[in-house]
C-alpha cells in the first residue's frame, strides 16, 4: 500500500483500460523532469537519464507488466513495447468518445 502513496498517478493497469490517460500522465511527468526525450526515437539520453526514466516507468505500471518486461533495460524499448501491446485500445476508445 505504501507503494501506491509514492506514485505520482495511477499505474498502468495490466488490462490497459487506463492506457490513454496513463500515456498523457507519463509524458507530462517526464517533460517536467526533463526526461521526455528518453522515450523518443534517436535520443541521446545519458545512461543516468535512461535509468531514471526506466525507474519512473516501472514504478507506474502494474506488477504483472513489470514481470512481463523484466529484462527491458531501456525506457524507449519499454515505452514501445507497451505501445505495441495497448495501441489498439486507441481505435476502440477514441471513436466511441467521438460519438458520445
Amino acid at each position: 500500500m505504501a507503494n501506491i502513496k509514492n506514485r505520482k498517478f495511477i499505474a498502468l493497469d495490466i488490462s490497459g483500460k487506463n492506457y490513454l490517460s496513463w500515456v498523457l500522465d507519463v509524458k507530462l511527468h517526464l517533460s517536467a523532469k526533463k526526461l521526455r526525450h528518453t522515450i523518443e526515437e534517436d535520443n541521446t539520453a545519458s545512461s543516468e537519464e535512461r535509468a531514471t526514466a526506466l525507474i519512473f516507468l516501472r514504478h507506474h505500471i502494474d506488477d504483472g507488466l513489470k514481470y512481463a518486461y523484466l529484462t527491458v533495460e531501456n525506457p524507449l524499448e519499454l515505452w514501445q513495447n507497451l505501445n505495441d501491446r495497448f495501441e489498439h485500445l486507441k481505435a476502440v476508445v477514441l471513436p466511441k468518445a467521438l460519438n458520445d
